[in-house]
């Protein structure tokens, strides 16, 4: 029986509450790589896929099976051939594509349908629905070469989907397709899940691949993941790219990741299926553990308005009550808003601080300086440290002091020195609670 620690769990699970509430009722095309299938990573996967659903994500999923289908054609001593990252499906591909997809099909099936106890699938329902959603038209002759019984996506029934989903099921579709005559076609998962997210304008498109994310610098393997691509930033560099030649190089996913945003998808994703929990790491952190492309920029560091309160209540409420910050009422905050300053990543508030003039001692107090757990360590702090203390100087103030009963030290390392209560301007120090004792430390400005 596993232990569970109240003083890391608690905290956590408060803490990705707001993507919980965020993600209720949004739409995911998730793309599972034929290779993770193939590496055992499916029973894992479908349970965090379960997760989210019963969170009450609406959820497509797109299978790929390129390793099956080689499999399957090395059994039959039929060699694989691809041009420019795609398969030649000649008649004896577009066999062994069919078997693969069968069979694939009946293992997701299986994997959802589990419900053991003890495991993340107990108790859960998860019906599963597959049909002819997708319409598929010929590749045709690329660069001379005949590309046979390979397709691409012709029309996504979207509508039909959408119900599916709307009634709670789980969509699976296989990268198959027909044509409105009934020819069959082998296709992509890349070019289904990313026609298919477009159809639906979906809010996440999420590929599951060999591939860790875009790094930082493309030369340094051991460079970080750039965590999020801007859709501008994702085009100069997938032009830079050399072209792909097989369906694991990074231009052959990112391209489809631009593809997506520039069809009206929000956020496209390229995931590592070696990273145990990848899905959820990414959804429910605050950099994920891929590389993310979104249209713009999606933290910003900006000035509070009405609309900040319940974010910044939620944020700052675990801080009260562990006795780091002095409690603040709604209505208090709600008065005050003008005065705070917000870090904000996809829609959720990840740090704030306040700023409190006294224009008669020039002087002004930075209250409230909350950064979440999720990005603690990554400089959210001293970011804001930075905004409060360029609108004190726009306000002609010398210097900016702050209270504080625990974090005396971060503030110190950032210039300020400490002084006694009695230096504080004479309305603050009515105020000053002289049974929490803070201690009080203040930073010149000029």
């Amino acid at each position: 029986m596993s232990l569970v620690f109240p003083h890391t769990f608690v905290p956590w699970f408060r803490a990705v509450a707001p993507y919980i509430h965020m993600y209720r009722g949004k739409t995911f095309v998730v793309a599972l790589a034929g290779e993770a299938i193939a590496a055992g990573k499916l029973e894992v996967f479908v349970q965090d896929l379960a997760i989210l659903h019963a969170m009450g994500l609406k959820i497509v999923l797109v299978h790929g099976f390129r390793p099956q289908v080689s499999e399957q054609l090395a059994a039959k001593g039929h060699a694989s051939r691809y041009h420019k990252g795609v398969r030649i499906t000649d008649a004896v591909a577009l066999d062994a594509a069919q078997e693969a997809a069968g069979q694939l099909r009946f293992e997701i099936e299986a994997a959802f349908s589990q419900g053991l106890p003890n495991t993340p699938m107990a108790n859960a329902t998860v019906r599963v629905v597959s049909g002819n959603f997708l319409t598929a038209r010929p590749v045709g002759i690329v660069d001379g070469v005949d590309m046979m019984h390979s397709g691409l996506v012709r029309r996504v029934d979207g509508a039909a989907i959408q119900r599916a989903i709307e009634n709670g099921a789980i969509v699976l579709l296989s990268p198959f397709g027909f044509s409105p005559t009934g020819e069959a076609f082998n296709l992509t998962m890349e070019d289904v899940a990313t026609a298919t997210a477009i159809a639906l304008q979906a809010d996440k498109l999420l590929f599951m691949t060999e591939i860790p994310g875009i790094r930082e610098r493309l030369d340094d393997l051991e460079s970080p993941i750039d965590t999020e691509l801007v859709l501008a930033d994702a085009r100069r560099l997938l032009a830079q790219l050399p072209a792909a030649t097989a369906p694991t190089d990074l231009a052959h996913y990112l391209g489809y990741c631009v593809r997506a945003c520039e069809g009206g998808v929000e956020r496209s994703h390229i995931l590592p299926f070696a990273t145990d929990g990848a899905l959820l790491l990414e959804c429910f952190t605050h950099d994920g553990v891929g590389t993310m492309v979104v249209d713009e920029k999606l933290e910003s560091l900006r000035e509070a308005t009405s609309d900040d309160v319940g974010g910044i209540l939620q944020l700052i409420e675990p801080f009260e009550r562990d006795g780091t910050l002095v409690r603040r009422e709604r209505t208090e905050i709600e008065r005050e808003i003008g005065t705070y300053t917000v870090i904000e990543h996809d829609g959720i508030i990840f740090g704030c601080a306040a700023l409190h003039p006294y224009p008669e001692a020039h002087t002004a107090e930075m209250a409230a300086l909350t950064v979440s757990p999720l990005s603690q360590g990554q400089g959210d702090g001293e970011r804001l440290l930075k905004r409060v203390e360029q609108r004190a100087r726009g306000l002609g103030l010398a210097s900016l002091f702050v209270l504080t009963t625990r974090t005396m030290h971060w503030f110190i390392k950032r210039g300020f020195v400490q002084v006694d209560p009695d230096w504080l301007p004479e309305a603050r120090k009515r105020k000053y609670n002289w049974d929490r004792r803070s201690q009080v430390l203040v930073k010149r400005l000029v």
